[in-house]
């Protein structure tokens, strides 16, 4: 297996996976539905899943935990805002649970949770909804993309390159 492709940064996976909290329970999982497709080194998922992958090869498994510092972050308790509870438009009470944008001056979009609701405000806890936790992923390696070497995007699957490989 030394020989064969391993993961690198730029190269592109293709990766099912199931997170679970440290209790067990499932917060996400992608094996009812096609594999996670990204580019490894680019960013666009959690550092720690990221490295994670770094030299597997297709068809292998792993068992990862990942703590806050490389998923969500820490719990901020700074990112908890007081809201005038007169503002919440009629017909759409504010209830604990309830996820919505909110939009900055400066245009920018902030997600948000209602974590509390009092006579007069609301608390919004704009942290992600797993900031501050210890997360375990269940990863398969389905097939990688190599484009960190000839840039034609070699598909490598556990089946072999012989064989054709996971669209």
């Amino acid at each position: 297996m030394s020989n064969s492709p391993r993961v690198e940064s730029g190269t592109k996976v293709r990766v099912h996976y199931t997170g679970r909290f440290v209790n067990g329970e499932t917060f996400d999982s992608s094996r009812e539905r096609d594999p996670l497709e990204f580019t490894v080194g680019e960013g666009t998922v959690i550092p720690g899943f990221e490295d994670a992958l770094i030299h597997m090869h297709p068809g292998e498994h792993k068992t990862v935990q990942i703590s806050p510092e490389m998923a969500y972050g820490p719990y901020q308790e700074e990112l908890l805002l007081v809201f005038p509870a007169s503002r919440f438009p009629p017909g759409t009470p504010p209830v604990p649970g309830l996820e919505f944008q909110l939009q900055g001056e400066d245009g920018q979009t902030l997600r948000v949770t209602v974590k509390e609701v009092r006579p007069d405000e609301v608390i919004l806890d704009a942290n992600h909804p797993l900031a501050g936790k210890d997360l375990i992923f269940d990863l398969e390696l389905m097939a990688l993309d190599d484009l960190t070497q000839t840039g034609s995007g070699n598909s490598v699957s556990p089946e072999g390159p012989d064989q054709p490989s996971i669209p």
